[in-house]
């Protein structure tokens, strides 16, 4: 796929479940890594309840404002899976028994023997004009529509959909990284770390705090997308560590 200069994602996680803390999420970080490595800035991540209002609200907030949108939840056979009849509601179209979903769904069943019954049958339900996402983990498809792709919420089926996705996105330039750790508490640099960062403005620089052997410190996070400059960064933030540390250390990137 082509290389744009900036690619921006949000994902949507859409479940009682998970507000509620029964189900611990466990795909926000995996779709954040993912999607940090092909290029694509993931800048906002939301949670809603199985209300279809919200999520109608959300999924019309975010697809408005990023290149792509990534749901995650409520496309089961269960009354609360509500996710594909929310997603057509928000692009006003129409949802029905998609024929080729209805024939995966068929063969699939009659492979495990299991019966086809009213509810199964619901994960055929997709939103007119939607293309269908394979689910090669339990058949049962996602979908596509608009920038919008409606993910499984099994980590295991939501990866495997990612995976089949994955080829058709555009994507931006790999953003590059750095961790210097600095043995130096975050008030003790935060003066001299604000000063680096008004020097390198191409460069998005972070403080992580850490507590070791009663001890504090602090692992700080370079990102840019342009190496030299990154690296120049990178380089005083070094300086910086050596300093507090009093040691002459060697490069601490990782």
């Amino acid at each position: 796929m082509p290389h744009d200069d900036k690619i921006t994602a949000a994902v949507l996680v859409i479940g009682d479940e998970v507000l509620s803390g029964r189900t611990k999420d466990r795909n926000i970080g995996y779709i954040a890594d993912y999607l940090t490595a092909i290029g694509v800035d993931l800048k906002e991540v939301r949670i809603v309840p199985d209300d279809e209002p919200e999520i109608i609200r959300a999924v019309n907030a975010l697809r408005q404002r990023y290149t792509y949108l990534f749901t995650t939840g409520g496309i089961g056979p269960t009354h609360d899976d509500i996710t594909a009849d929310s997603v057509a509601k928000a692009f006003d179209v129409g949802i029905d028994h998609n024929p080729e979903a209805v024939r995966i769904l068929l063969e699939h069943f009659k492979a495990i023997g299991r019966e086809a019954n009213e509810m199964r049958m619901r994960m055929a339900r997709i939103p007119d004009g939607a293309e269908l996402i394979d689910n090669p983990v339990s058949k049962a498809p996602g979908f596509h529509i608009g920038n919008v792709f409606v993910l499984a919420g099994v980590p295991k089926i939501m990866q495997a959909m990612l995976d089949g996705i994955a080829p058709q996105l555009r994507r931006g330039a790999i953003m590059l990284s750095r961790t210097i750790r600095v043995d130096a508490a975050e008030g003790d640099i935060a003066r001299p770390l604000a000063d680096i960062q008004s020097r390198h403005h191409g460069v998005v620089i972070g403080s992580y705090p850490f507590e070791e052997d009663g001890r504090f410190g602090s692992n700080i996070v370079l990102r840019s997308r342009d190496e030299t400059s990154l690296n120049a960064a990178a380089t005083e933030v070094d300086a910086l560590a050596v300093t507090l540390t009093g040691t002459d250390l060697p490069p601490l990137w990782s």
